[in-house]
């Protein structure tokens, strides 16, 4: 008999199914509706607003 080395069939779609669920998730949790993609936009417009006011505020200050 030979002796055989390497990786089985069932070993490599076992490793797949299990990439593919980790994918999953991934993709969940960064698109998802409470996802990180939202978040960071949000906090990009909050950023925007609050530089916006800041400016405004300190034009206002300087020519007083």
């Amino acid at each position: 008999m030979k002796n055989i080395k390497g990786i089985t069939l069932i070993a490599l779609v076992i490793t797949i199914v299990i990439l593919l669920i980790l994918a999953g998730v991934s993709i969940a949790i960064l698109t998802g509706d409470n996802g990180i993609l939202l978040k960071a936009n949000k906090a990009k417009e909050e950023t925007r607003k609050s530089s916006s006011k800041r400016k405004s505020t300190s034009s206002c200050n300087g020519k007083l």
